[in-house]
């Protein structure tokens, strides 16, 4: 306990905030059992140690545990907790839950037996918190921190403090609040450098090194979270590797899972089960014409999750329209619904109309256009670069 503790302050002490997340403002802190699920080198170990140094700065009642540690191969979960409590503990926060084999039934534990001790646990986004999963159920409760948005790293780079906008005070009102920021900073001399290395906030201290970084992330989380996390044995693991590969040369693109199936050499229902492995694990992105609702059916068009996955994975055959529309289904869906409609890129919360497309991009009848290369827009013309500034 005195290692654990006295690791947890040189950690608070030593690393600083560089970019704090507003989903810090957005959680319900006074839940008993919180978990954040994140894709690897989202930022999740930082952000716990952002909100453990505004709110819980003296380090008696909080204690930070990263589950790598081989400590926890011979020492259960619930037994350390019940320690810390005893000493005075308030604030348990578990990094990596997932590393631990019996994490659901020692976190009810946990949840059960202390009911005066918090427990914050991070997770990868592949893990089933609820689904087949009954120690959980409405006891916990799970957010998703996504890679940085446009805002996000505009804000970092010039040292602004703008804030996140509605989707629509972003209809309603694009014209004064694009005038707004256009004022203090140029967008534009900062948005391809964001699709190209932006959304992982490691280009931070490693920019030279992101794509090697990135795609070191990538493998592990095919490797160990989706592999492991939904028990497919290694020997399929270039199966699922070439399925991306696939996915990352034709986005976006309406999927043939027959023709897929027969370059990957397995079925077409193992296909369907890869691509939903993929999403889950926020590597690609499935547009459906009814939203959400038909996971188990083929998607209409699949995409990479962002954009700095395309620039990573093929950057020699993404193309200028491919890194608009995933951008935009990118930024946007992350708090609005997003799906396929007839004679548009997409449709948003079941009401607007939208294509995302170059300078010279115009709205359609009954549409909008998200346009890139314009500083302000008119009307239902609205530059892209805009629609990163909804989280």
């Amino acid at each position: 306990m005195d290692f654990f503790k006295e690791a947890h302050i040189n950690l608070i002490n030593n690393s600083k905030s560089v970019v704090r997340r507003d989903l810090i403002d957005e959680i319900d802190w006074d839940q008993r059992l919180i978990g954040i699920k994140g894709f690897r080198g989202v930022g999740k170990t930082s952000f716990l140690l952002d909100y453990l140094r505004e709110n819980h700065p003296d380090p008696k009642d909080s204690l930070y545990i990263n589950l790598n540690s081989f400590y926890f191969t011979g020492r259960k979960i619930s037994g350390f907790a019940d320690e810390f409590y005893k000493r005075g503990g308030k604030l348990l926060v578990l990094d990596q839950i997932h590393k631990y084999p019996d994490w659901a039934k020692e976190l009810r534990n946990c949840y059960d037996w202390l009911p005066g001790l918090k427990i914050i646990f991070t997770a990868s986004p592949v893990l089933r918190v609820f689904e087949g999963n009954n120690y959980l159920k409405n006891i916990a409760k799970v957010y998703h921190l996504p890679g940085l948005s446009f805002r996000e790293f505009l804000n970092h780079q010039t040292k602004q403090n703008f804030d996140k906008i509605t989707f629509d005070e972003l209809i309603n009102n694009h014209e004064n609040i694009a005038q707004n920021i256009t004022q203090q900073v140029k967008p534009l001399a900062y948005f391809d450098d964001y699709l190209k290395h932006g959304y992982y906030p490691y280009f931070l201290d490693r920019q030279s090194y992101f794509s090697d970084d990135l795609l070191k992330h990538i493998n592990l989380a095919l490797e160990i979270d989706v592999t492991y996390l939904n028990q497919i044995e290694l020997k399929y693991l270039s199966k699922l590797r070439k399925l991306l590969y696939i996915a990352a040369n034709e986005v976006p693109f309406s999927p043939n899972i027959s023709k897929i199936s027969n370059e990957i050499q397995t079925s077409r229902a193992t296909v369907m089960n890869y691509l939903r492995y993929l999403k889950n694990a926020r590597l690609i992105n499935m547009l459906y014409e009814n939203g959400d609702e038909d996971q188990m059916k083929k998607p209409t068009k699949i995409y990479l999750h962002n954009t700095n996955l395309l620039n990573t994975v093929v950057p020699a055959n993404a193309d200028n329209s491919t890194y608009r529309q995933t951008f935009f289904y990118n930024q946007v869906a992350y708090k609005n619904t997003v799906q396929s409609t007839s004679g548009f890129d997409f449709k948003i919360n079941d009401k607007y109309n939208f294509n995302a497309g170059g300078k010279y991009n115009e709205p359609k009848k009954n549409g909008y256009a998200a346009s890139d290369r314009i500083e302000i827009g008119h009307d239902k013309k609205i530059p892209l670069w805009l629609f990163g500034f909804l989280y």
